[in-house]
């Protein structure tokens, strides 16, 4: 597995979680679309809006460092360093919008917010995907990555991960909103410290730490093309030689079968819930008109 394309998905993650907004979003799909299907519809027309956005400015930051490959050890030097500068700016919490370098970008939140419905989804991805103050470094940094790849492609798919990265945490605390409660909520906004004077923020110096580490760690492994396998050659042999064994029809009819089943068993349950939620409802609304029958009788009687 890539280490670039596992830096640019914490990118994501840790975007979302930026001490600018975080947690607006998560909120606004919790409180505006909840849970079940319902919030997968949702969090996939958010993931084709950031997509729309990131995908085409990825490929071109690749097309651009496609253009300086026979100078590769000067764009590693170069891009390292920038890594480290936008690490620097992130503990320090001097980050830039980027939506503001790019055509129309500052206003997609203002056409998000006149829309409603998937619509508005699709649109708050596409701007959530280049706005934000704090983000703006963690973007840069995964562009300047993307660039010095010198592969366009590649690049396209480093900011298409780093989109996932925003994605799959949105999904997960919309989802489990309402169990987190205050205190969840509080500990996932992290805290804010004063060094030497200067207040900081516990999400923009962990983001800017690992920047600054993935810049190292670029410069000394020629771009990653040095970096040690995360997962090793053989590990990766036997699991293409198991999924060859798992590629045949008999073995997808029983996984089709096997996800329909745990689908119809969620459904049933779901069901049941319903009805005793129903039954509950019911047995509580006899239980107050019994009450208060007697003191309508003797309302009466006065």
């Amino acid at each position: 597995m890539d280490i670039g394309l596992i830096s640019a998905f914490f990118g994501g993650v840790l975007a979302l979680l930026s001490p600018c907004a975080a947690l607006l979003m998560p909120a606004f799909f919790a409180s505006t679309v909840g849970s079940g299907p319902r919030l997968l519809l949702h969090g996939g027309v958010f993931t084709g809006g950031l997509l729309l956005v990131l995908v085409p400015i990825g490929v071109g930051a690749g097309a651009i460092g496609s253009l300086f490959t026979t100078h590769r050890q000067l764009i590693v030097l170069i891009a390292a360093l920038i890594l480290i500068v936008f690490g620097a700016l992130q503990v320090l919490g001097l980050g830039f919008d980027p939506s503001k370098m790019l055509p129309d970008g500052a206003d997609l939140h203002a056409r998000a917010a006149s829309k409603t419905g998937l619509a508005k989804t699709l649109l708050l991805g596409a701007a959530s995907g280049i706005a934000g103050f704090c983000a703006g470094p963690i973007l840069g940094a995964v562009l300047t990555v993307a660039a010095a790849q010198g592969d366009v492609l590649k690049a396209g798919l480093l900011l298409a991960v780093y989109g996932i990265g925003m994605v799959v945490p949105l999904l997960l605390i919309a989802a489990l909103w309402r169990r987190f409660g205050a205190r969840g909520r509080k500990a996932l906004r992290g805290r804010t410290f004063t060094v030497l004077g200067r207040e900081l923020h516990t999400t923009s110096v962990i983001t800017g730490l690992l920047i600054m580490a993935v810049g190292v760690l670029f410069w000394t492994t020629n771009g990653f093309v040095g970096a040690p396998e995360l997962v090793p050659a053989e590990a990766q042999a036997w699991l293409q030689q198991q999924a060859w064994l798992l590629a045949n029809p008999v073995v997808d009819a029983v996984g089709v079968l096997v996800v329909a089943g745990l689908v119809l068993l969620w459904w049933f349950r779901r069901e049941r819930r319903r009805d005793r939620e129903h039954e509950s409802a019911v047995e509580a609304s006899a239980d107050g008109s019994e009450r208060s029958a007697p003191a309508e009788r003797a309302g009466e009687g006065a």
